[in-house]
């Protein structure tokens, strides 16, 4: 284990308690993804495992926070995650830059959807500032991690450190005081904004710890004043509905005993708001107030996922409406059914005495949901299968973005791997006490 540490000490599984042999084994089978369905060649990783998928550039820096669980768990070698890391980055590094529509990034910022050969953008997405601070994510994880002196892990520090400070976060405000979702170059700025309470907490760090086109501090303050404190089943938290919230800005950063000033006034932090939100999410399934089949205590998860829908249906004697692809939530929706087991694996950390439960109940009630590559994104057992399966509909495909932080999650319930390494980074240190947190860690 000497060469999967060295640099960094960080503990064992064996000397967390974390060498629980479910979290182990699903671990390693979620992990799979990254080596089956990426591009070699530049690093991109495909959005899901349908024919033809582009690649989408927050899977890309969920990939790449994930490969040093990948190394430090023996799922891959050191060398094979360097060679991996260091063509992901020179890809993006030399990718195109420009106003041009099929450029694959303008400003320092990508486009959503990029082709998983040529790296140009596809379906006309947008260069969004949500995904691309998902990708930076990555890549600064990588700069910490790969400390060596060699030549290969040295370029890797660069190459994420120039992609990090060409980005123009003061561009991307288009004269407002929060971030724009983002741009198109047909139509130009996206009239929507990272406002009220969402995953851009992240992108507000990043975005405040630039050293070149740093966001005003008044932007955080901006985005800050526009969320929303809820009491919800007794629990009192800044509200969001779908649990991916909840998550993916904790995928990097260990928020325990750090606050801003919000969370000084409330007297919590946000490691507490997201186990309180997961209390939240396994209370409304065990009050099920539109009667769908399968939900309890043991089986959650409203957030991103794809669904059996559009399409409606009576089924037992009540209209049902099925939904698509959407970010469900509670207790005010959308909800027709559809349950994420990816949500209750990146609850691990907030709340391991009712998730560790949850992913056992999904996989000995619900089998069919478990596969090659862990658990499927989604399932709704009150949608009837043709073979009468408890399971009901079953996500025919897996999406990345629910590989990546099950990936990193799983990792921090049980060593703290990534949050240990971004702590190390001097870029969300920085964003972090210029958004105003204190205490704990800073």
């Amino acid at each position: 284990m000497s060469d999967q540490t060295e640099g960094h000490g960080f503990p064992t599984a064996a000397a967390t308690g974390g060498g629980n042999d479910t979290l182990e084994t699903l671990q390693r089978d979620t992990f799979a993804y990254f080596l089956d369905q990426a591009n070699p060649a530049n690093g991109l990783v495909a959005d899901t495992t349908r024919d033809g998928a582009p690649a989408s550039i927050a899977v890309v820096g969920f990939a790449l926070a994930a490969y040093p669980v990948g190394v430090e768990r023996g799922f891959w070698s050191r060398a094979e995650a360097v060679q991996r890391t260091l063509t992901t980055l020179q890809f993006f590094w030399n990718s195109s830059q420009g106003t041009e529509p099929d450029a694959s990034g303008y400003r320092g910022f990508y486009y959503h959807f990029l082709h998983m050969q040529t790296g140009r953008r596809v379906w006309q997405s947008e260069l969004s500032t949500i995904d691309t601070t998902f990708l930076l994510a990555g890549m600064l994880t990588a700069a910490v991690y790969f400390d060596r002196e060699a030549e290969d892990e040295t370029e890797i520090r660069a190459l994420a450190d120039a992609l990090y400070r060409r980005v123009d976060w003061r561009w991307a405000q288009n004269g407002g005081a929060t971030v724009t979702h983002g741009w198109k170059p047909e139509s130009g700025f996206l009239r929507y904004r990272w406002e009220g309470y969402d995953e851009a907490l992240l992108l507000y760090v990043l975005g405040l710890g630039s050293p070149t086109y740093p966001l005003p501090a008044e932007s955080y303050a901006a985005w800050e004043s526009t969320c929303e404190w809820k009491e919800i089943y007794g629990y009192e938290f800044l509200y969001a509905g779908p649990l991916f919230i909840h998550q993916f800005s904790h995928v990097w950063i260990d928020f325990r005993g750090i606050q801003d000033e919000f969370m000084r006034g409330r007297g919590i932090d946000y490691f507490e708001n997201s186990r309180r939100a997961t209390y939240v999410q396994r209370e409304y399934a065990a009050r099920n107030p539109l009667g769908f089949k399968g939900y309890s205590r043991m089986a959650w998860g409203l957030t991103a996922s794809d669904g059996p829908g559009p399409e409606s249906r009576r089924i037992n004697g009540v209209d049902r409406s099925f939904l698509g692809y959407r970010a469900r939530g509670v207790p005010y929706g959308p909800d027709d059914g559809t349950l994420a087991p990816w949500g209750i694996i990146a609850s691990l950390p907030f709340a391991p005495e009712i998730a560790l439960p949850a992913i056992r109940h999904c996989q000995d009630v619900y089998p069919e949901t478990r596969t090659p590559y862990g658990f499927i994104g989604s399932f709704n057992p009150t949608y009837p299968s043709s073979s009468g399966s408890a399971s009901g509909w079953v996500c025919p495909v897996h999406y990345a973005l629910n590989q990546g932080p099950n990936v990193s999650m799983i990792e921090n319930h049980r060593s703290g791997l990534v949050w240990r390494l971004m702590r190390d980074s001097p870029y969300v240190v920085t964003g972090l006490r210029r958004a105003g947190f204190t205490n704990g860690w800073l």
